[in-house]
């Protein structure tokens, strides 16, 4: 696939500030291409997180939990179904009991309820004799959610980072992104909002005489940042300096083993060193196994492995996180080939958009197979499963020149009638529609695109760090990026230079090895999803990996994009 290749824009006077200040020179260059300003901006000290008192509503929210813990009141937290969802909900849980308060957890199953706090939900609180409801990880758009609670008794409190919509729900809310709250980062994940919750309830207890060493110690709300973390990368979330700062301290925790049970086993079913933890194996090894218990069964398999204190419960409850993603991953990859058959189809036909349906496909997997066909086609993609009940539920993924959750809003306000529900935000999102309406919603959204959208958007960009000297292409060189927080928004490093191909061979599924030489230097270099016969002398985009093979790292590059040359 064509590709347009360019170099990030380095700032010359930040870089040298982080030089100044003892940054070593490529990682001084990198952090100035990200917006880094001074060396200051590199400390991971808690002490330099954002104050919690600048969340708007956060005092009210204390407040109200405070008064529940000592009128022992019955809390529930109601979260949502995704790694995020279950860090938030554990974290909650377990810094409430800390602090003294009886609480629950109930979350909905994806295939009955829905998402978020729905009437439906607040009857079945109001059954277990709820008096206070906490939402986590979700509940800004559930304004019926919210007021059957009250019609049933109980209050409700909102922790939430998702975009609102023009109306809220009539509740204490807490969220970075609700209008008039002045918390200098959107960014932070569900799991991060409800941990400065809990550091705001802590604050307001101390004042009130409430903690005593020999009857409630005060809680390290610190020992809950391996769950921040966990839910912080694999939610996808924009790591600035503040979120940056929460994933480092978990990680550091969880490399001195300071981690819970349910997290320590994770990494062993995923065959990955914790002691090495990094943010890609939060992403792409735990969040997965987590995610599986949400897209295919229930969540509470994930939050139960979070919240067990017993190692032996925790390597079950995590093996059967990992058979549910291996169940997962084949749904997946069956889903994807038909969905690509699909693909080929649409795109002989020029269209801009993909959007696929097949009545046999599974609604929980639906936004793992949307993303891959963006990744793979480079094109705006939604994937539908039928519900059961007439209706598709629909998971879209977007590339970066397109507004996804503005697009389908553009395609609902034109067919009012078209679709039942949506949300999301500039690069996913989520719709049902009736299942007669599919080819009616096809057309309505490439018109849609058709408008908003070029050829040239088509392209796929890649922002490259620039070139590396050949000596530079070292062990030493992915070890040092390695230790470094990298994520979204926060990209990690990839490199441009040209190669002289020594030799090549198919591996895997569809993979290839080659050796490559740059300047005398050889090196090792991963081609994922090519079987393609390489020329003599190729570009390459790619990232320098310290690959752990037979307990030892060796380099090796992987490859992102190649082109003759």
């Amino acid at each position: 696939m064509n590709a347009v290749i360019r170099t990030r824009q380095i700032d010359l006077q930040a870089e040298q500030a982080l030089l100044a200040g003892g940054t070593p020179p490529l990682l001084a260059r990198l952090f100035a291409a990200r917006n880094v300003r001074s060396p200051a901006e590199l400390h991971n000290h808690l002490a330099s997180l954002l104050p919690y008192q600048s969340l708007k509503n956060i005092d009210a929210a204390a407040e109200r939990l405070a008064y529940a813990i000592q009128k022992e009141e019955r809390i529930l937290i109601v979260a949502d179904y995704d790694a995020d969802g279950a860090t938030a909900c554990a974290a909650g849980i377990l810094g409430l009991r800390r602090m003294g308060a009886w609480v629950e957890f109930l979350v909905p199953d994806r295939f009955k309820h829905g998402y978020g706090l729905t009437p439906q939900l607040a009857e079945l609180a109001a059954k277990r004799g709820t008096q206070l409801l906490l939402t986590v990880d979700n509940g800004i758009s559930s304004t019926a959610g919210v007021a059957r609670a009250h019609a049933l008794g109980m209050d409700v409190i909102i922790t939430d980072h998702h975009l609102p919509g023009d109306t809220l729900p009539e509740c204490i809310i807490v969220n970075p992104n609700q209008p008039g709250c002045t918390f200098a980062s959107k960014n932070l994940a569900g799991v991060g909002v409800i941990f400065y919750v809990l550091t705001a309830l802590r604050a307001l207890l101390r004042t009130q005489q409430w903690f005593n060493p020999q009857r409630l110690p005060e809680p390290n709300l610190a020992e809950l940042l391996d769950l921040v973390a966990l839910g912080t990368v694999a939610d996808v979330v924009t790591l600035d300096y503040n979120n940056r700062i929460l994933v480092s301290q978990g990680l550091k925790r969880m490399q001195i083993g300071k981690t819970r049970p349910g997290i320590q086993a994770l990494f062993q079913v995923a065959q990955r060193d914790i002691r090495q933890a990094k943010p890609f194996d939060l992403g792409f090894a735990i969040g997965p196994r987590i995610n599986a218990a949400g897209r295919l069964e229930n969540m509470e398999i994930g939050i139960a492995c979070l919240l067990t204190e017993d190692p032996a419960t925790a390597a079950e409850l995590a093996e059967q996180l990992n058979e549910l993603n291996r169940t997962r991953q084949e749904i997946e990859q069956n889903m994807l080939q038909e969905a690509l058959a699909l693909a080929d189809q649409i795109i002989v036909g020029s269209n801009l958009g993909i959007t696929a349906f097949h009545p046999d496909w599974h609604q929980g997997v639906v936004g793992i197979v949307a993303s891959r066909l963006k990744d793979r086609l480079h094109r705006p993609s939604i994937v539908f499963a039928p519900t059961g009940n007439g209706e598709l539920r629909g998971s879209g993924r977007s590339i970066p020149s397109l507004h996804l959750r503005d697009a389908i809003d553009l395609v609902a306000k034109r067919h009012p009638e078209l679709i039942l529900k949506f949300g999301g935000h500039a690069m996913a999102a989520g719709l049902s529609i009736r299942e007669q309406d599919f080819p009616r919603f096809q057309q309505a959204f490439e018109n849609v695109l058709s408008e908003l959208l070029d050829r040239d958007s088509l392209t796929r960009t890649f922002l490259t760090d620039g070139s590396l000297n050949p000596e530079e292409i070292s062990l030493h060189t992915a070890e040092t990026l390695s230790n470094q927080v990298w994520g979204q928004g926060f990209q990690p490093p990839c490199f441009y230079n040209q190669f002289e191909v020594l030799w090549q061979r198919v591996v895997g599924n569809g993979h290839k090895k080659a050796g490559l030489n740059c300047g005398g230097h050889t090196v090792e270099a991963m081609f994922f999803r090519c079987t393609e016969e390489l020329p003599a002398k190729i570009h390459t985009v790619y990232r320098p990996i310290a690959n752990q093979w037979r307990n030892q790292y060796e380099l090796q590059l992987h490859i992102d994009h190649w082109e003759a040359g």
